[in-house]
């Protein structure tokens, strides 16, 4: 590993409609060509919610509302030599659509069915996936989001 520490990201599981937002990376250090959740690093001193917050609004101008922890993954990535462990939330959309606010990194936005997500699928996403705890998590949010 070229760090001896795992950095710490969040993902952002936005909801609108029975569908969640996916990103397709390019141009990255690590995932190139697949697709995640809006997320990043998240900073010294921030909180969970305040880091998803600001990564929704940095990546795809969104705004977000009643955020939820839903699960972390530990996710290596040995061809690349790093190491992360990603902190999931799930989150209502409440405004704007999504841009490709930084096209050096994202290729596109696209709303999915949970059950019809895209592949290839980015690392800590097919990992949060192997659990079906944090699936049920995930389902039991997009229905709350619905009410």
């Amino acid at each position: 590993m070229t760090n001896n520490r795992p950095k710490v990201g969040v993902a952002v599981i936005v909801i609108k409609d029975k569908k969640v937002l996916l990103g397709k990376r390019k141009n990255v250090p690590i995932g190139k060509g697949t697709w995640g959740f809006p997320g990043g690093h998240l900073e010294e001193n921030e909180s969970f919610e305040a880091g998803a917050k600001r990564e929704v609004m940095e990546e795809a101008g969104m705004k977000i509302k009643n955020l939820r922890f839903v699960g972390t993954t530990n996710d290596i990535f040995k061809k690349e030599k790093m190491h992360y462990i990603t902190l999931f939330l799930t989150a209502e959309h409440l405004s704007g659509s999504p841009k490709v606010i930084e096209p050096d990194k994202c290729e596109k936005w696209s709303w999915f069915e949970w059950k019809k997500l895209p592949s290839p699928l980015f690392l800590p996403v097919k990992n949060l996936l192997l659990f079906p705890l944090f699936l049920n998590a995930v389902e039991s949010n997009a229905v709350a989001a619905k009410k």
